[in-house]
């Protein structure tokens, strides 16, 4: 199968980010939000970065007129009918994702491949609610999505051969490098990732050091590009939040037990960069 026409369901973070490689890839991409107002704030996310790339001379200025040209918005899911592959980035809920399955089932044409980019969610479960299983895949980009370079290709149990071979083709297609993971959750970076970052919120939690001296000490002892505390913020403490609970409640393991504060942060609000106010403040930013 050949991939003309590429359409994004939900034009937020990832969304955005999504689309926006597609287009730049040379995709005619068609990205639908709910409403005019969260398709508008997306679309300018997506001239920002692009405008930001010219002026840092990553591309030109033809170069980003282009990939605009080839990128248009919608506020219904029918915009999508004649697209070849449909990737969903909507928010993290199964009953929400399944209804969105549904309806793609009905409206795409028969060869069209229907790919969730959700970083939890069993894809099996999504596959089920269409019939069309066999052309079901997980391909979860990482955000922001222009610069980081990995694709989780996630194949479920009725996930076909041929579907897999055209979603590692179509990342590689965009720049990426793609992994393929099965269909457990968390996939591969996830499972191994979500671990750390509790871990030190749990050391920040006992008092063993400054959430200062905890970055600092991954970022020059291990040479990691940011601290654990400072990317919760960045990936949002409330979404990581959430995929360990959906992690301790497939696999009971006190490894994925969301510590207390934590918690509380949550419930607070303070969610990191999105919101303001995570580990450190970023209001005065």
């Amino acid at each position: 199968m050949q991939v003309q026409q590429v359409g994004v369901v939900g034009c937020g973070l990832m969304g955005s980010g999504i689309a926006q490689v597609c287009a730049q890839s040379g995709y005619q991409v068609v990205v639908r939000e709910v409403n005019p107002d969260l398709l508008e704030r997306g679309l300018a996310r997506i001239d920002k970065f692009l405008t930001g790339g010219v002026e840092k001379g990553k591309l030109t200025a033809d170069e980003k007129r282009q990939a605009l040209a080839r990128l248009r918005g919608a506020t219904e899911l029918g915009e999508l009918k004649d697209c070849d592959i449909v990737i969903e980035a909507a928010t993290e809920n199964v009953d929400l994702k399944r209804e969105i399955f549904t309806t793609l089932d009905r409206l795409c044409k028969p060869h069209a491949l229907l790919a969730s980019n959700t970083s939890s969610i069993c894809i099996a479960e999504m596959a089920g609610a269409t019939k069309r299983p066999s052309q079901v895949l997980g391909m979860h980009f990482f955000n922001p999505v222009p610069i980081m370079k990995l694709v989780e290709v996630v194949r479920a149990l009725t996930t076909s051969d041929a579907t897999l071979a055209a979603g590692l083709e179509f990342a590689r297609s965009l720049g990426k490098t793609p992994i393929v993971a099965k269909d457990t959750p968390g996939f591969v970076v996830n499972l191994l990732l979500v671990p750390y970052l509790l871990n030190a919120v749990s050391a920040l939690e006992m008092g063993i050091a400054t959430k200062e001296d905890i970055d600092q000490g991954m970022v020059l002892g291990c040479g990691h590009p940011m601290g654990p505390l400072t990317l919760l913020d960045f990936v949002g403490i409330d979404t990581t939040y959430y995929i360990a609970n959906i992690l301790f409640d497939e696999f009971k393991d006190s490894r994925y037990a969301a510590p207390t504060l934590m918690k509380r942060m949550v419930l607070a609000g303070h969610h990191g960069r999105k919101t303001g106010r995570g580990f450190y403040d970023y209001t005065a930013k």
